[in-house]
This record gives structure tokens, C-alpha cells and sequence, in this order.
């Protein structure tokens, strides 16, 4: 299998030209191909065109393309694709994790307020996992490591330590919010720009 087609990936818009989600090669060539999605053209110039599939696949191939080879000869992978029939933008809370922990709590301890770089922080069970906490975001803060050692398997308030504010679970937000631009592709900028 070529390496394009898994390493690449395509931003899918909705119809209104909103981002909603990331598709691989090989998903956004069956959207293409059953006109579900069409590809976007993305010129030099920043330009854009809505091409069919009938119509990209005899496309010139630029430098900057990534390609798949076919018995017919190479084709470009779109790097954005616009669905035919969605409109809605989806929302979506952000996924309960470590990392979800981080952004919702902005990289601060919440009992101490020191802002924490990696590995100086863990995630701390308000109520102990020992005496029945649960792992959710109602229950969960960022703490500096030195801090939960001390804490151990106490309540806060029998540790002596007091939480800056209450934890909640994020808001839903647009996917659009969620979608990273890990790879720094070039034509997705203007649809990520929040």
C-alpha cells in the first residue's frame, strides 16, 4: 500500500464549507467517486475550484501533490473535500483523558495555581479511587505531582488542600475546534483558522 495513502489525510468541510472532520486518502476517494464529496482545486494562489471526480482524476499533477499510483496512471490526493448534502457543523465534547485534563485546567495545578510543564504534573482523584471516586471530569484535576504524593488517598480538606475551582466537564464545541492541522498542511489553514 503507498505510503501516501497512509500517511496523508483530507479535511472534509460540510457544504457551507465548514470543517468538520479528517478522512483518509482512500475514504475521500469513495466519497469522490460516488459524488457524495468534491475535491478542492487549491492553487498556487490560494485560489480554490470545486472539481467532480471525473474531473480530478485528469488533473495535472504539481510538485507539491501527493500521488497514488494507479493502473491508469497517477492521480492527486485532494487535500480538502466538500460534502455534497451535510450543512450541520457537529459538536462534540473533548475526549476525557490526561490530555483532555491539561486543556480543560490550562496546565495548572488546581490546588496550587503553578502552571506545570510536562511531567511535573498527574492527574488527582478529588475523592480517592480507594474510597469509591470515580474517574470522570467531575472528579478529576490536574495537581502537581508533589502535591497529589501528599494528598495520597485523602479528600483535599483532609490533606489541607483546597481546589481553586470546582472541575466540570468542557462544553460541547464545534468539531472544528477539535480538528489539529498535525501534519501543517498548507490548504487547510483558512477552514482551521479559529
Amino acid at each position: 500500500m503507498s505510503d501516501v495513502l497512509c500517511k496523508a489525510t483530507v479535511l472534509v468541510l460540510n457544504r457551507n464549507w465548514q470543517a468538520i472532520h479528517v478522512k483518509s486518502p482512500q475514504e475521500a476517494f469513495g466519497m469522490l467517486a460516488t459524488d457524495t464529496a468534491t475535491a478542492l482545486d487549491i492553487g498556487e494562489d490560494g485560489g480554490m475550484q470545486p472539481v467532480r471526480w471525473k474531473d480530478w482524476i485528469t488533473l495535472p499533477i504539481r510538485d507539491s501533490d501527493n500521488v497514488v499510483r494507479t493502473v491508469r496512471g497517477p492521480i492527486r490526493v485532494p487535500t480538502v473535500i466538500v460534502l455534497a448534502n451535510f450543512s450541520k457543523v457537529p459538536k462534540k465534547r473533548p475526549k476525557f483523558g490526561t490530555r483532555g485534563i491539561w486543556e480543560r485546567d490550562g496546565g495548572k495545578c488546581q490546588y496550587t495555581g503553578k502552571t506545570l510543564r510536562p511531567g511535573e504534573g498527574n492527574i488527582d482523584h478529588i475523592v480517592p479511587r480507594s474510597r469509591g471516586g470515580k474517574s470522570t471530569w467531575e472528579n478529576c484535576v490536574l495537581a502537581h505531582k508533589d502535591v497529589n504524593s501528599r494528598k495520597g488517598s485523602r479528600l483535599p480538606e483532609e490533606a489541607g488542600l483546597r481546589l481553586l475551582r470546582k472541575p466540570a466537564a468542557p462544553r460541547e464545541v464545534p468539531v472544528s475546534a477539535l480538528i489539529k492541522n498535525q501534519h501543517r498542511v498548507k490548504d487547510w489553514e483558512i477552514f482551521l483558522s479559529h
